[in-house]
Formats: C-alpha cells, sequence, structure tokens
C-alpha cells in the first residue's frame, strides 16, 4: 500500500484553528474536481450543500467510511467544521457527486454508535487519520472515548 504523500505534521498545519489555510484551499478545488467525476474509487465524493449563513452552494471534497454495507460522512476537524454546520443547517438534506449528482439525506449517528466507522475512516482515509488522535489498528476502546469529538454522518436517500 502506498504511503499518504503529506507528512501528519503538514496536513494537521493546513487546518489550524479547524480551518484550512491558503494550502488546503487550492488541495480542496482540485480534490472537489477529481471526485465529483468520479476518478477515484466510491469512497470519495463532494458533498453539496446549501451554506448555513450565506445561503450559497458550498462544496467539500469528503473521503466516506464503509461499514456493513453503509456509508458515511466523518468529520476530520470535529464539531466546528464548516459543512457539519452547514448539514445540520440544511437537516441533511445534501448532494453528493461522484460522477453523477446523487440527492441524499445524512443521519447523524449517535456518540454510543460512531466508535467503529470511526476505525474504518483512521483505516481507509489517508487525509483524516492526522486530525483524529488514535492510531490505525488501535482497540476500539480508544476510538470510544473520542467519539463524541467527531461528527458521524450515515448517508441515506
Amino acid at each position: 500500500m502506498r504511503k499518504f504523500p503529506l507528512s501528519d505534521d503538514a496536513v494537521r498545519a493546513m487546518y489550524v484553528g479547524g480551518r484550512g489555510n491558503a494550502s488546503a484551499r487550492r488541495f480542496a478545488r482540485l480534490w472537489r474536481w477529481v471526485f465529483a467525476a468520479g476518478f477515484f474509487p466510491r469512497r470519495w465524493v463532494t458533498l453539496e450543500v446549501v451554506g448555513h449563513r450565506s445561503g450559497r452552494l458550498t462544496k467539500f471534497p469528503l473521503g466516506m467510511a464503509d461499514v456493513d454495507s453503509r456509508w458515511y460522512l466523518v468529520s476530520m476537524l470535529g464539531e466546528d467544521c464548516n459543512w457539519v454546520r452547514n448539514v445540520r443547517a440544511a437537516d441533511g438534506r445534501v448532494v453528493l457527486r461522484r460522477r453523477r449528482a446523487r440527492k441524499c439525506r445524512l443521519v447523524e449517528v449517535p456518540v454510543d454508535k460512531r466508535a467503529p466507522i470511526l476505525r474504518r475512516y483512521v483505516e481507509k482515509v489517508p487525509g483524516g487519520r492526522p486530525h483524529i488522535p488514535v492510531s490505525k489498528g488501535s482497540p476500539p476502546a480508544e476510538f470510544e472515548a473520542i467519539a463524541a469529538s467527531y461528527p458521524v454522518f450515515e448517508v441515506t436517500d
């Protein structure tokens, strides 16, 4: 398996204070387009949701976790993430784009059910890994301990 091209410290530095710096925004613009076009496997999507303040459509490139044939979006930056606030304000109504636009609903997962999803996310989404303070392969109890800090949403139709 290939190693992620940026160090964990470099990735974390792009999101100091929970917001992406200029480099993170440039990468996000590129990945939004790449993921929406469907050049990568199903796990990688572009989330489209109305901004909670601006009312304008906003787009976020995200990696999904799959557990028991269900797909989930995880906020690698925790509660203070724009896309999380936007999804909550939109009552979960979003569009996921990968080749085609797919209207769907995101339903927030209760804290006590998040640990296995967070574990899978850390295994499968290399860009999110540096932001979650539990190592790949850690026991479930470590993921349970941080679950309240990382919102998780199930993708439903």
